[in-house]
């Protein structure tokens, strides 16, 4: 398997830690966002809709995080992403994509470069806009958090693949997180599994 990646797309970093705790055998593929090379024609014949990441797969390619996340977990049970049981599937399913369809995207690159380039407004703005919906976002998700090791029970499971990178993205933009005592607590417990610590920006091939 290629997956093609940058190292602080929030999106590829789900699926590196997925990768990860599956064990799974896979080859990096560095594509540069802020070189805007995912609009190159190159890349574009490996996922026309021109974002991060892809998968490639003996099957063909694949787009978006969450729909490769889903096919890992099918295609390679070891270290299952979501449990059997279809309620707690759905509990977290729901907390993921919290954050993957409502927090990220309106707090990633692409929307970020738009404010600054084509609003013409100020970094001392764009900097309010995205700590209001990560903040707005984090105290919806802290409120759901029970009395468990990770965000959905005590294994990590596709919630927290979704979260870790948000709280990443959360904490460069100098987010404070002691607001949110159960949200960081989760994040310094999985960043003390190899399979985070492997999958971690600073840690990446291509990482500046």
């Amino acid at each position: 398997m290629k997956l093609y990646t940058y190292f602080r797309s929030s999106a590829a970093y789900r699926v590196r830690i997925a990768l990860n705790l599956k064990n799974i055998n896979h080859e990096m593929v560095p594509v540069n966002l802020l070189k805007s090379e995912q609009q190159s024609e190159d890349y574009l014949q490996v996922n026309p809709q021109g974002l991060l990441p892809a998968l490639e797969t003996e099957h063909g390619k694949l787009g978006q995080s969450l729909a490769i996340l889903e096919y890992l977990d099918e295609l390679y049970p070891q270290s299952p992403l979501l449990p059997s049981d279809a309620w707690q599937k759905a509990q977290v399913r729901s907390f993921a994509y919290a954050v993957a369809c409502d927090i990220h995207p309106i707090d990633n690159l692409r929307v970020l470069k738009y404010l600054t380039g084509e609003l013409q407004i100020s970094e001392e703005q764009k900097t309010e806009w995205y700590l209001h919906w990560i903040r707005i976002g984090f105290e919806k998700l802290e409120s759901q958090i029970g009395d468990t090791d990770f965000c959905c029970g005590n294994t990590p499971s596709l919630a927290d693949v979704c979260l870790v990178p948000q709280v990443f993205n959360a904490l460069r933009f100098n987010l404070d997180m002691s607001e949110f005592p159960k949200i960081s607590a989760i994040y310094e417990r999985c960043n003390q599994l190899p399979a985070f610590i492997e999958a971690a920006p600073e840690n990446q091939i291509d990482a500046n």
